[in-house]
């Protein structure tokens, strides 16, 4: 599943939620916390139900819903948007997002609320807080995360850091999150720039993301989506080393032997792993 682009779009405009496939994200994700004011909430959980029911909403993109952390407040999220009383309904719902995930325990509780509607939904554990990040292995381990997601602006004001363009005040919480999020095969999705109007900013930190090994970037605004999945999406260039990387590994296993050379470079297993997975990515591009 390809998730180069995870763009927020909040609850409470229903006109936006319709219109947020159109941005071209590979998933897009109905905000009912931190987007929505509080005395907002409950229009926002009727407006991503009407839209998740509505027949005609059927995009081509993963869409998934934040709900709120508390138990009160998940509680009124879900009985709203998962609504029991509507059993034959159908609902364009593919997975949830978690925000403010400290422990396991929290992405477990939620996916025993989910339970309890009869439904099984994939979880994105959004880890923002200095105990989130520490306990980041175990949460991406629960059977029920399928994604780590990495806040960083919460991460600052909660280790009291002061953010910069380089980022390196959360760079350990960054790489802690993303081999986390590799040891247990998960999705890792990289944290947003808030300055949507800033692109160069933006390719420059999504090509940090890249490097860093995350599969994909969160985006606040459709501005962000094409720069974003073009950071995410392999050049020409790339692919074309990965298949003489890989043909030249097919001839060296032929003849029997383990060190190879392509382009002059000698290639050996961590190259012939970079190489596989430039190839799986442009694959599933392709496909998407």
């Amino acid at each position: 599943m390809v998730r180069r682009s995870v763009l927020f779009t909040p609850g409470d405009r229903p006109e936006m939620l319709r219109k947020a496939p159109a941005a071209g994200a590979d998933v897009i994700v109905f905000d009912l916390e931190d987007a929505v004011a509080p005395q907002r909430k409950d229009e926002a959980r009727e407006s991503v139900r009407e839209v998740l029911t509505d027949p005609a909403f059927d995009p081509d993109c993963e869409v998934c819903v934040r709900v709120n952390a508390g138990d009160s407040a998940l509680a009124a999220d879900l009985q709203t948007v998962l609504d029991p009383a509507e059993p034959d309904v159908d609902r364009r719902l593919d997975s949830v997002m978690a925000p403010k995930v400290a422990s396991a325990a929290d992405v477990r509780h939620l996916a025993d609320e989910i339970a309890k509607y009869d439904l099984t939904l994939p979880v994105f554990a959004l880890i923002e807080s200095a105990a989130g990040v520490l306990a980041a292995p175990e949460i991406a381990a629960a059977r029920a995360t399928d994604a780590l997601v990495f806040g960083a602006e919460d991460l600052s004001a909660d280790i009291g850091a002061t953010r910069s363009a380089e980022g390196t005040e959360v760079l350990y919480a960054r790489e802690r999150v993303v081999i986390a999020a590799a040891a247990h095969d998960c999705t890792a999705i990289d944290t947003l720039v808030t300055d949507f109007e800033d692109e160069r900013r933006l390719r420059e930190d999504a090509d940090r993301s890249v490097r860093l090994g995350y599969d994909g970037k969160l985006a606040i605004h459709p501005a962000q989506v094409d720069p974003i999945n073009e950071a995410f999406t392999p050049s020409e260039a790339d692919r074309e080393w990965a298949e003489r990387v890989l043909e030249a590994k097919r001839e060296a296993d032929a003849e029997g032997h383990g060190v190879f050379e392509v382009d002059g470079e000698m290639i050996d297993a961590p190259l012939i792993a970079q190489a596989e997975r430039i190839q799986e990515r442009a694959a599933a591009d392709d496909e998407n």
